[in-house]
């Protein structure tokens, strides 16, 4: 009774990629993969998604650990703004970074006067807004893995002396690494696909902010073969990072 549905979902998801493959321009391929235009997008969307990444474990882990083992007043709210950027269109997000961080926002005039640093249209601000909108995903899946992890083994290592710190460490961490895992690969999935946030904030410099989605938006318009084989690139180094993280961590169980 189910299958069906379940079939129809398969296709639906598949049936688009399957288009890319049928109208990809195979006979030239090569070359077009190989342009250096091409090269430069691919290395800066996958350096950037990896920065962003690393970011996000660094901060989202800690407000993962807050919202899913504290109680402090305004906790729902906290995690309710946690996962805006999930929900709101991501070209709103680069707005909002752009208010903040721009330089004559809230943050980025004081950045710029003091220090001499402006963020917008520069690689840092792709990661800044590949992290805004990635970030939740990673916080979501680590908060799922520490509720569901069994604490009588926290509380059995406190009881013999260890610090809150060490607990952390040497045990809540491990229970709940493969969570982690799952999540910073869907936050480095959703890193690298990010267009909206990215193309307000960092906007579209080839070489310098052009990422992927950026470089398949600007082929569309141009030259749909050159969109196409930019696409199959992005889609293929997807599978196979997705597939290697999900094969390392989500079946570590």
């Amino acid at each position: 009774m189910l299958v069906v549905p379940a079939v129809i979902g398969v296709l639906f998801l598949v049936l688009p990629f399957a288009g890319l493959l049928v109208r990809a321009p195979w006979s030239t391929m090569g070359a077009r993969v190989t342009d250096p235009a091409v090269l430069s997008a691919l290395w800066l969307s996958l350096s950037t998604a990896g920065v962003a990444t690393a970011v996000s474990l660094l901060l989202g882990v800690p407000l993962a650990w807050l919202l899913a083992r504290t109680d402090f007043p305004g906790r729902r709210f906290v995690r309710a703004l946690v996962t805006v950027p999930l929900v709101i269109p991501p070209v709103v997000g680069g707005v909002a970074l752009l208010l903040v961080l721009g330089r004559n926002g809230l943050v980025g005039r004081h950045l710029d006067a003091w220090f001499g640093l402006t963020l917008p249209f520069t690689p840092a601000a792709v990661v800044i807004a590949q992290v805004f909108v990635a970030m939740p995903f990673l916080v979501i899946s680590v908060e799922g893995a520490l509720r569901g992890a069994d604490r009588r083994y926290e509380e059995a290592a406190a009881t013999l002396g260890a610090s809150r710190a060490t607990v952390f460490a040497r045990v809540t961490l491990p229970m709940v690494l493969p969570g982690i895992g799952a999540g910073a690969a869907l936050c480095w999935a959703r890193a690298l696909g990010e267009f909206g946030a990215t193309i307000t904030f960092a906007g579209n410099f080839p070489g310098t902010t052009q990422t992927m989605p950026l470089a398949v938006y600007i082929a569309m318009q141009r030259d749909p073969e050159a969109a196409i084989v930019l696409s199959l690139v992005l889609l293929l180094v997807s599978l196979a990072v997705l597939a290697t993280l999900r094969e390392r961590w989500v079946n570590a169980r």
